[in-house]
């Protein structure tokens, strides 16, 4: 979810949309839109009027309660108190309310931003989503301009904290020029200078072509310019090293991971406040360096609640960090790092083996393996935990185990010994599952390995073991809890019982009441 478009977001846009779509409207169609003003609020009956007056005509087609929005229509305004006096004009279309209108122009994303010139309907210039009033100004002077109007002075600019992207070229009509221009004009956001200073460039140790990515006078990264490089090419070079190499995922970075022109991205899901998040994170920082342009390295905090809805979405629970999932948001298909060691060496070996095609994909269920349940400990898969797991006539005792961790590994003689002792008990299964290779829909309560057991009862319970791992202690926690569901289960039959009956009763009043009416 794009996906991983981040999920959070796009899925609130959508019920947003839903929710607007069903609200009345009839208030608003017979309050008259306001024609003039800073900003106009432009609806199907008035969008071809002002569309004749204005030369220029901005329009914002927006949903209501999304995030970004409403930082857009926060910079519409600021932008349409500067250009006060001037041929653009700035709108916008409430695309929940405005449907008809919307699918008219072909409106299809959550927040699209229209130039309208000389009043063709037909022929739109897209804007680049903003992030401020200033991107849209910026924007709308680098469309109408040329690349001689970001010659500038570059002392301040080296100063400033802010990146800044400067082409240093031998001849300014040289196609490269217009390279760089055309990528200035689709990056209103980002400070773009054109210098053809020597000392700036003998400063770095390049030479003429160049485009050097600065903050603070301190040089990020340089791209050579060369007859094969596209504007795609230099966007993507800019936006990847106009962030840092690892990005922490939050309600503010959200947008500008997803709008990233890198598509596979690298998930660290961690603690924050745990004591290996140092270590860790600088790991996951040192692989990151080596896959710039081909990874985004991506961390969410386990621990901060609005983060619930990224790690639903991935199926990740919070004892289960630290982890690292790999993820292509073309596809969306998900692929887990199998270790519980988080060193440099691991991390940038499973990203290799990601880039070619070796990582097998992380699936709900792995195939339901040939006799898993003709062995003394019966393998369980997704699509099987349940149906074995809730038998109300059988007591099943699973062990949920990471095949790379050396504690589930441990603990596989001590299964094996356990199914011995129990092997004539037929109303006893033995039994363990990949929690790495299949999505595990229940709380375990704490991380891998854990011990399971669900009792036989119709009612879906799970009794998480803690004692000893000893196959004596497991046999007595067994019984234990077989005694105690016996007594639940004579309740259970009993209140089926009547359940049943009282069912049958209905039936058979319904089928006289049908007698009587005929």
């Amino acid at each position: 979810m794009k996906t991983l478009r981040l999920l959070g977001l796009t899925a609130f846009c959508l019920c947003a949309f839903v929710a607007a779509d069903k609200r009345p409207e009839r208030q608003a169609e017979d309050k008259p839109s306001p024609e003039d003003g800073d900003v106009l609020q432009l609806k199907k009956g008035n969008f071809n009027r002002t569309l004749r007056k204005n030369k220029q005509l901005l329009v914002h087609f927006y949903v209501p309660l999304s995030g970004e929005g409403h930082r857009i229509s926060a910079a519409f305004e600021g932008a349409a108190a500067e250009l006060q006096g001037s041929e653009v004009k700035l709108a916008v279309v409430d695309v929940a309310k405005e449907k008809d209108l919307a699918k008219e122009l072909n409106v299809t994303g959550l927040a699209t931003i229209r130039l309208y010139l000389a009043g063709d309907k037909h022929n739109p210039v897209t804007c680049p989503a903003p992030h401020t009033s200033a991107s849209i100004l910026a924007w709308l002077k680098r469309r109408a301009g040329s690349a001689a109007d970001l010659i500038a002075d570059l002392s301040q600019s080296e100063s400033s904290e802010e990146l800044t992207v400067v082409g240093f070229f031998k001849e300014l009509d040289h196609e490269y020029v217009q390279v760089f221009y055309d990528a200035a004009v689709d990056l209103p956001d980002v400070n773009f200078a054109v210098t053809q200073n020597n000392e700036v460039i003998t400063k770095y140790g390049l030479t003429h072509d160049v485009v050097l990515l600065l903050k603070q006078s301190k040089l990020i990264q340089a791209y050579k310019m060369t007859p094969q490089t596209s504007k795609e090419m230099l966007i993507v070079f800019i936006t990847v090293y106009q962030m840092d190499p690892v990005t922490e995922y939050t309600g503010q970075t959200a947008t500008q991971i997803l709008s990233s022109p890198v598509l596979n991205h690298a998930l660290l899901f961690v603690n924050k406040s745990s004591a290996a998040f140092k270590e860790i994170h600088s790991a996951f920082n040192g692989a990151a360096e080596s896959y710039r342009l081909k990874i985004l390295f991506v961390w969410v905090d386990v621990d901060e609640p609005r983060n619930g809805r990224m790690m639903e979405y991935f199926r990740v629970r919070s004892f289960e960090a630290p982890l690292i999932r790999l993820v292509n948001l073309t596809d969306h298909v998900t692929y887990h790092l199998p270790s519980d060691t988080l060193d440099v060496h691991t991390i940038k070996a499973f990203c290799q083996s990601y880039l070619e095609g070796e990582a097998k994909p992380k699936m709900q269920s792995q195939p339901i393996p040939e006799g898993w349940d003709q062995r003394p400990v019966k393998e369980l898969v997704g699509m099987t935990l349940e149906k074995v797991g809730f038998n109300p006539d059988k007591t099943v005792f699973v062990l949920f185990y990471l095949p790379y961790s050396a504690a589930s590994r441990a603990l596989f003689p001590l299964w094996e010994e356990l199914a011995e002792a129990l092997k004539g008990r037929e109303d006893v299964v033995v039994a363990r599952i990949d929690a790495s290779a299949n999505d595990i829909n229940m709380s375990v309560q704490g991380g891998y390995p854990s011990l399971c057991l669900f009792p036989a009862l119709y009612a879906e319970r799970v009794v998480v073991y803690t004692g000893k791992r000893e196959v004596k202690d497991l046999l007595k926690f067994v019984d234990k809890e077989m005694k105690k569901a016996k007594k639940y289960r004579v309740t259970e039959d009993e209140d089926r019982r009547k359940y049943i009956e009282a069912a049958k009763a209905e039936e058979a009043k319904k089928a006289n009441q049908s007698k009587d009416e005929l």
